[in-house]
């Protein structure tokens, strides 16, 4: 079988580019295309960028396990290759008595989760930590923390170049097709548009994943779920947040509710929440601070009024719908879908920055499992 290229992984994302690290690494040729004009502008740059303890997730949950083994390996990342980052632990905050209840089944899901450094706390303790909140119980979580999501992406990046990988951006993937004898054609728009065929293909393009695999004729459309878009807003605090830690409330169903983060420098910001919406869409309403200041009030009720700011959007990439369960990351590889050297990654919402590097094991081991046969009755 004759390729023009060994591997293409498509999107240039923080899990895409921890993907073409560990594809180079282990000496394979390399070339990652990206729609946009550079890396990770779309999720992996609208988020909070917190490494998450992996605390929430169902028991055997790809995202229970990738985001525990990815926290460790990230923080070892990090520290090698001097990319900053704080251990700043957080709280999660129970305002009432249900909620407080709610705690105790968090850390039962945390200690099957294999985190086993939770700590609760009353609030009259937590109030000690953080004089400035107000809650009635709270769980500590001294593993949580911060990273610049920018130059992690850089490190991965440089280390996947200089093993070498090749980035290449204004190149959308338009379609393709999975050949009969082995491998895939690949049709690139942009400015210098192209066909390629690769042994090798990674759907690392995040929202639009489901949408990405549908162009590949030859993928059973049975192994492809459907995309759900989930828009989150932030809003900047004015001046510095009398807060060390980060601070989450008790979780509701779509996201972790409206929490507390602090940045590199210290910059307090809050969210996101939950926008169910058709279509990418990155503008953010300024009057949905309203329900930022009854939310933040819950746990932090001195919040000034106009001391919030609008600051961004984020869009998850889920899987599931408003009124369904949240879905599981999916790795689909060729013991899945029947199609050899082909990796689809689905919902890889949050943790998908903390578990990046796990993730990219991951699609490593995916692509090793022998296919099944299925899309030839495709």
């Amino acid at each position: 079988m004759s390729t023009d290229i060994d591997c293409v992984v498509v999107g240039a994302g923080v899990v895409g580019l921890a993907i073409a690290r560990a594809l180079a690494l282990a000496g394979r040729e390399v070339l990652v295309a990206e729609a946009t004009e550079a890396i990770g502008t779309g999720t992996s740059s609208r988020n909070s960028e917190v490494i998450h303890a992996g605390i929430y997730y169902p028991a055997g949950s790809l995202k229970a396990t990738l985001c525990v083994r990815g926290k460790h390996m990230l923080y070892d990342y990090c520290t090698q290759r001097g990319i900053p980052h704080r251990r700043l632990g957080k709280l999660i905050v129970a305002t009432n008595a249900a909620q407080s209840a709610m705690l105790d089944d968090i850390a039962r899901r945390a200690r099957a989760n294999g985190v086993d450094d939770l700590e609760r706390i009353s609030g009259q303790e937590a109030m000690r930590l953080e004089p400035a909140l107000q809650c009635t119980a709270a769980l500590v979580s001294p593993s949580t923390g911060i990273v610049d999501s920018h130059a992690l992406m850089l490190a991965l990046q440089g280390d996947a170049e200089n093993a070498g990988a090749q980035c290449v951006f204004h190149t959308p993937l338009l379609g393709g097709r999975v050949r009969d004898e082995g491998g895939f054609e690949l049709q690139f728009g942009g400015d210098e548009a192209m066909s390629l065929s690769c042994t090798t293909l990674v759907n690392a393009s995040g929202l639009h994943a489901p949408t990405l695999a549908r162009t590949i004729e030859g993928v059973p459309a049975a192994s492809i779920p459907r995309e759900y878009l989930c828009k989150g807003s932030y809003f900047t605090l004015s001046g510095r947040a009398p807060f060390s830690r980060l601070i989450y409330p008790v979780p509701e169903h779509a996201g972790l509710g409206v929490h507390l983060t602090l940045d590199m420098g210290g910059q307090a910001k809050f969210g996101p929440d939950t926008e169910w919406i058709e279509s990418e869409d990155y503008s953010l309403d300024p009057r949905r601070a309203d329900v930022f200041y009854d939310a933040v009030r819950t746990y932090w009720p001195a919040l000034p009024d106009g001391a919030l700011t609008p600051g961004y959007t984020g869009i998850r990439p889920k899987i599931s719908g408003p009124r369904e369960p949240a879905a599981d990351f999916v790795i689909s590889g060729p013991r899945d879908h029947g199609v050899a050297g082909l990796v689809n990654l689905f919902g890889i919402e949050s943790p998908g920055l903390t578990s990046c590097l796990a993730i990219a094991d991951e699609t490593l081991a995916a692509l090793s499992k022998p296919h099944t046969g299925a899309a030839s009755q495709a």
